[in-house]
């Protein structure tokens, strides 16, 4: 009996060592991680557009770590020609990239590292706070995160020209009284409009005839999101197909007589997307322990807190709440994603030679 006692005794030690070791080893990297960031004194983040984006992607970390954040924010197609320019001068200006589709802009430049090994908090490391069980990566080295997998609105209306009730099916668009006063964010590009045509071709009771049927309802397209959005809000332009999430939450909150048609009412649902919630580590980067240190940062649940509640998007951390937007955004099992390698290829070899037959070049 007294044997089995220590054994017991020494058993538990040994857990208790072990995981005290590993603790220890996890704080001792942190703090020398920290300690090296501080004297780096600064990470540079490319982001997206919008001060409250801007503002919760810097504020709450140079509070808590007193290391500046040099944040440009733009969009994504932006960054190839800049980041281009300065690797073929030998200049290394920029740590990270928070922005979307860069698994078409960035991935093919071979300029990024693969991100886990920065991973340094159990918080952080832990995959069951995450769904799905694991991080989502885009491609196989494991380098672009997708940190907010949402479901996106795809239909703008007017409410005091039109009733959201009256659309049940994305075919619903399709009647003779909208023809004319629908705008579309340019699918031809990069954007929203983009992500929901690709949802519309991908969708199997929807595909490429009911694209040429939109189209057939002479919509107006165009390249400037907030412009957009207030044609739709200003009545020229009762509807909306696949604009800009984020502008129309503002202009709703001005008290524009905007609403985001709830996807649950159409049968076909909507897509999932990250939006410009993926996240990449670029390689040589200038502030290599900043970096790390704001990776951690924005993948904690504080982090992905702060956020998504400025964003309005989901977080892929499953101890985030999702109080702060509406109920639909949450992503729905089985639905369509229109980001990634698979979307992106079927969008060059047939999706947009589609959109340039019936919208033109």
């Amino acid at each position: 009996m007294k044997i089995g006692c220590t054994m017991a005794f020494l058993v538990q030690l040994a857990v208790f060592l072990t995981l005290g070791s590993a603790r220890a080893g996890w704080e001792e990297e942190w703090e020398r991680t920290v300690k090296a960031a501080k004297q780096e004194g600064r990470v540079a983040v490319f982001g997206p557009t919008g001060t409250e984006r801007r503002d919760v992607l810097t504020g709450p970390f140079q509070k808590k770590y007193g290391i500046a954040v040099d944040f440009v924010g733009g969009r994504a197609s932006s960054i190839p020609p800049k980041l281009g320019a300065e690797r073929r001068a030998g200049h290394f200006s920029w740590d990270l990239v928070v922005a979307g589709a860069l698994d078409r802009v960035l991935y093919p430049m071979k300029v990024l590292e693969p991100l886990e090994p920065a991973f340094i908090l159990p918080e952080v490391r832990d995959k069951t706070k995450w769904r799905g069980g694991d991080f989502e990566f885009l491609d196989p080295e494991r380098t672009i995160l997708v940190m907010t997998p949402t479901q996106r609105g795809t239909v703008f209306i007017n409410r005091a020209e039109v009733d959201a009730k009256a659309f049940k099916s994305y075919r619903d668009l399709l009647e003779p009284r909208w023809k004319g006063k629908i705008v579309i964010d340019d699918p031809r590009g990069p954007g929203p409009g983009q992500a929901t045509f690709t949802f519309f071709y991908l969708h199997p009771d929807l595909g490429g005839d009911y694209i040429r049927a939109l189209a057939r309802q002479k919509p107006l397209l165009l390249k400037n999101y907030a412009q957009e959005v207030d044609h739709v809000g200003s009545g020229k332009y009762p509807i909306g197909v696949g604009l800009a999430d984020h502008v129309a939450q503002q202009r709703i909150l001005q008290g524009i007589p905007l609403e985001i048609v709830d996807v649950r009412q159409f049968k076909e649902g909507s897509d999932i997307s990250p939006a410009v919630g993926t996240m990449v580590l670029l390689k040589n980067a200038p502030h290599p322990n900043a970096a790390r240190v704001y990776i951690n940062w924005l993948l904690s649940k504080e982090g992905q807190t702060e956020f998504t509640r400025v964003s309005g998007y989901v977080s892929n951390r499953l101890d985030v709440r999702t109080d702060h937007t509406d109920a639909w955004r949450v992503p729905k099992p089985g639905a369509v994603k229109t980001y990634g390698f698979r979307a992106g290829k079927l969008f060059d070899t047939e999706i947009q030679p589609l959109l340039q037959e019936v919208f033109g070049r």
